[in-house]
């Protein structure tokens, strides 16, 4: 028993001390439970707080702590990796004890695509167990601030996965979603410094972004139908504004820097005029488009989709700026 317990020490010291040298550090697991408690935050007397929806780029370019020093109060962080807000916008919506502020964060292929993973999220909040609740809570306080390996990313067979294997005939390499973030408790949430100093990990990052957008539309796809289901999730928009509105809720939309192959695109499939300009006139929310300011110009964005911490330090100021200036909320409050 001693020994074996003594071998497992050695091992895990052992990846442990691997990670470590690739540069990785500890930071809290981005999962539902983790969300979970920060949607709670609401529940527990906090419904006039400010509150962030959006996808990665909301997440990790809007920076907590800045947003705190500026307004002397820290929003709640909402936003989801890889989702179109939507859903979380028409929860927000049905949801009486929330009456502060919304920023909604704007990613033109998710947002107006639709596309979400995550909706069960949503149950997972309201239904989650005793034990889940605990579960999570030792994990904040034993392991994830403690160890760099304790993420889903640096798990065995999520390593071995990834290894180089020979690729089947006629099928080409296909690469899923690496790790680029370090989270924090309240998923105050910033881009990894790997991506930004270790130029062939960056170049990987690139080449997963480059995968999903020159992937071909799914089969039976009509043409129209990107434009329709755009309209479809401005409809859906403009309704759970509304309904926020009633209720006093000041709402803006963000549309966050981006850059290289991803700008491209964006500006290709997802042309401003038919769908940011379309969302703005029908939800008759105001709305601020990185293009517009130059004080959201010039950062850097080493993976074409997120900006580096430094850079999204300084975003947020100018950024908390621009919407304290222009869009004050109407009953007096600050953002």
């Amino acid at each position: 028993m001693t020994t074996a317990l003594a071998i497992t020490i050695v091992l895990t010291g052992i990846w442990e001390w691997h990670w470590r040298d690739f540069g990785a550090v500890p930071g809290y697991r981005m999962d539902d439970a983790l969300w979970a408690r920060q949607r709670r935050r609401i529940d527990e007397g906090e419904g006039d707080a400010t509150v962030l929806i959006g996808s990665s780029r909301t997440l990790f370019d809007t920076q907590l702590p800045v947003w705190q020093q500026a307004s002397g109060r820290r929003p709640i962080e909402l936003s989801l990796v890889g989702n179109s807000p939507l859903f979380v916008l028409e929860d927000l919506a049905k949801d009486p004890q929330f009456t502060g502020r919304l920023v909604v964060g704007v990613t033109p292929d998710l947002f107006f695509s639709g596309f979400a993973y995550k909706q069960g999220l949503l149950r997972f909040y309201r239904k989650e167990s005793p034990s889940q609740r605990v579960s999570k809570i030792l994990s904040m306080r034993l392991f994830e601030p403690w160890l760099a390996f304790y993420d889903e990313d640096f798990a065995l067979f999520t390593v071995l996965r990834r290894l180089p294997w020979p690729d089947r005939p006629g099928v080409g390499p296909a690469f899923d979603v690496h790790k680029i973030e370090i989270s924090e408790a309240d998923r105050n949430t910033y881009l990894w410094s790997k991506v930004v100093t270790d130029a062939s990990y960056q170049a990987l990052v690139r080449s997963i972004w480059a995968q999903s957008i020159h992937m071909p539309p799914p089969p039976g796809t009509k043409p129209g139908d990107a434009e329709r289901t755009a309209d479809e999730q401005i409809t859906r928009a403009a309704a759970a504004v509304a309904r926020l509105k009633e209720r006093g809720v000041s709402v803006v939309f963000v549309r966050e820097p981006s850059a290289g192959e991803f700008v491209d695109h964006e500006k290709r499939d997802f042309p401003r005029a038919s769908t940011w300009d379309v969302l703005l006139q029908k939800t008759q929310a105001p709305g601020i488009h990185y293009e517009d300011f130059p004080e959201l110009q010039g950062f850097d964005i080493p993976d074409w989709s997120h900006l580096s911490h430094e850079s999204a330090i300084r975003y947020t100021a100018a950024l908390y700026s621009i919407i304290e200036t222009n869009y004050p909320p109407a009953n007096g409050s600050r953002w």
